[in-house]
């Protein structure tokens, strides 16, 4: 059975997810993820990185979260805050 990652998204100020394996680059714009062998980008301002484990997949980060997407393109959850 696959590890399921979960998401969570507090009042679009907190994001944090699980099963996170690697962060492959970040700004206060944006955070490119792997989770489950796929690219998960997190686009917004003033965003940070609060924790990460690599051991355990953690994730956490703080900023306006303006939208997720799963994948190269455009992804279930694209453009979920529009």
């Amino acid at each position: 059975m696959e590890n399921q990652s979960i998401l969570t998204i507090e009042q679009r100020k907190k994001i944090s997810m699980t099963c996170v394996e690697s962060v492959d680059a970040f700004s206060e714009t944006r955070i490119t993820l792997t989770v489950g062998g796929q690219r998960v980008t997190i686009d917004g301002a003033k965003l940070k990185i609060l924790a990460f484990s690599q051991g355990s997949g953690n994730f956490s980060a703080s900023g306006e979260v303006r939208s997720l997407r799963y994948g190269a393109g455009k992804g279930k959850l694209s453009g979920i805050f529009k």
